[in-house]
């Protein structure tokens, strides 16, 4: 059973990526390359390879939900924001 709910996954995971903006699929390597992350420091990473202006995290929060949402990533954990001081959620990509 536990191989047919791996195959159903992946199924899903294959059928998804397509439908994935640039910016989506762009965070989603992130942390696939970087391992996980917050959505801090993946929009440090994007601004870093030079694809946003800045390293505003709103260039990465709201495609970590929609991501979160396709089932790609989940949150993992919690640390403190170097730039904030507050607690933030670390994401993790799914591996499929």
């Amino acid at each position: 059973m536990e191989n047919i709910t791996k195959e159903t996954r992946r199924e899903s995971y294959q059928a998804v990526l397509p439908t994935l903006t640039v910016r989506q699929k762009t965070v989603l390597q992130i942390l696939k390359d970087c391992g996980d992350m917050t959505a801090q420091e993946i929009a440090a990473e994007l601004q870093r390879r030079g694809i946003t202006p800045t390293d505003e995290r709103n260039f990465s929060a709201p495609r970590l939900t929609e991501l979160a949402d396709e089932g790609l990533v989940r949150a993992v954990g919690k640390k403190y924001c170097g730039k904030t001081g507050r607690k933030v959620t670390v994401w993790s990509a799914v591996n499929e």
